[in-house]
């Protein structure tokens, strides 16, 4: 028996309302990958249920769950990369901007650790991703570029961080019963260790 058929009827979309109905399908996989954490307990099936629509209709926009999948992490991803350029465009210095951007991060998966984890352990190609890098990179040259860094390769020293704060990031959520520190005072270890920066305690870390 057809899964969906205590779906309610739904009415067809009017001419030019098709996109509508992908945003719908695309929220509501969002919503589900959030619960469930893992992409590969997503079904379409239950997606066009939450939608009201038949499977059928799904397939007319995503011709797998892979392709719904990535869809709904490429506007999960795109909300993060908001927040993050968001955060940093508020501090004229970079390496308070960097500290931001990350912070910005971390915030977004603290809301989202569902979705955070779906983006980081799918075996789906998510090559969006790719743009998160090229952000940290600019801003890890800005602060060579201002002196408040030493100079150096800033895609390498970018990958380090990078890899450090998603290697966190994944553990904190993974892990929550180990010792976790604060993630501003973390924060500000990886911006030093990793890229040289000298900054101020964050916010409720004692000053030395």
């Amino acid at each position: 028996m057809d899964d969906t058929s205590s779906a309610g009827p739904r009415r067809p979309n009017a001419r030019g309302q098709g996109e509508r109905l992908r945003d719908e399908i695309i929220a509501a996989a969002v919503r589900m990958l959030g619960e469930l954490a893992d992409d590969e307990a997503l079904s379409l099936r239950a997606v066009a249920r939450a939608v009201s629509i038949s499977p059928n209709s799904v397939y007319l926009y995503f011709p797998d769950r892979d392709a719904l999948v990535a869809a709904a992490m490429e506007r999960c991803h795109a909300e993060m990369l908001q927040a993050s350029d968001g955060a940093e465009a508020a501090h004229r210095d970079p390496a308070l901007g960097l500290r931001a951007r990350i912070l910005a991060q971390a915030g977004w998966v603290q809301e989202h650790p569902g979705l955070y984890k779906v983006m980081h352990e799918s075996k789906v190609g998510m090559p969006f991703k790719e743009v998160m890098f090229t952000r940290t990179t600019a801003a890890v040259q800005r602060c060579m570029d201002a002196g408040v860094a030493a100079p150096g390769d800033a895609a390498t020293v970018a990958l380090d961080l990078r890899t450090a704060v998603i290697g966190m990031l994944s553990m904190r959520i993974n892990e929550p019963e180990l010792p976790w520190p604060p993630f501003p005072e973390q924060a500000n270890r990886f911006l030093a260790k990793l890229v040289g920066l000298t900054l101020p305690p964050a916010e409720g870390e004692p000053r030395s």
